[in-house]
Formats: structure tokens, C-alpha cells, sequence
């Protein structure tokens, strides 16, 4: 298993579940944008100074990053949800026709 790749990973599906774009988190944690998003991409490991901020900032342990996630359908749900809540009322109109479709 790559290690790095699941907590990479994880501290990005944190920050979307908690409704964080990029440019905030990043501000919470003392990382540039690009720096967040190399990190997101697995472009480089977070430092240990990194990872206790991120770990303040959600209230969670180093431990809880290397989890690997069940992607039931309630975890699905709130990503979608936390996702939604940053769009436009144009954005959420389209994504509702689509999901519409989709269902049928």
C-alpha cells in the first residue's frame, strides 16, 4: 500500500468534506495554493509541522490520515453536499437537470 498516497488523499477529501477551497485551507495551514495542490496531487509528502496543522485544523490525530475510507454512499453524500454548497444557484440548477437524467 502507498502510504503517502492515502494520507495525500485523505487531506484532500478532508478539505472538501469540510467545505474548504484550496485557497482557504491552504491559508489555514501556512501553505501556498500551488504548495496545497502538489500536495493533494501527491507531488510531495506533507512535513511533520504540516501534518500537525492539518490535524488541528480537523481535530483529528496523524494516525486517523493513513485510514483508508469507506466510500459508502452517506460519505458520497456529504463530499457531493459539501461540494454543492460552494456552487452558484446556475451551477446547482444545471447539476440538478443532469442528476435528473441520470436517475431515470
Amino acid at each position: 500500500m502507498n502510504y503517502q498516497k492515502l494520507i495525500n488523499s485523505n487531506i484532500k477529501e478532508l478539505r472538501i468534506k469540510h467545505g474548504l477551497t484550496q485557497e482557504v485551507f491552504a491559508e489555514k495551514i501556512g501553505l501556498s495554493i500551488q504548495g496545497l495542490s502538489n500536495l493533494e496531487r501527491n507531488r510531495y509528502q506533507p512535513t511533520s509541522d504540516t501534518i500537525d496543522k492539518i490535524c488541528n485544523c480537523f481535530n483529528i490525530t496523524p494516525i486517523e490520515l493513513l485510514l483508508t475510507k469507506n466510500n459508502s454512499n452517506e460519505n458520497l453524500i456529504k463530499n457531493i453536499n459539501a461540494l454543492l454548497f460552494q456552487c452558484s444557484s446556475g451551477k446547482l440548477q444545471k447539476i440538478y437537470d443532469i442528476i435528473k437524467v441520470l436517475v431515470r
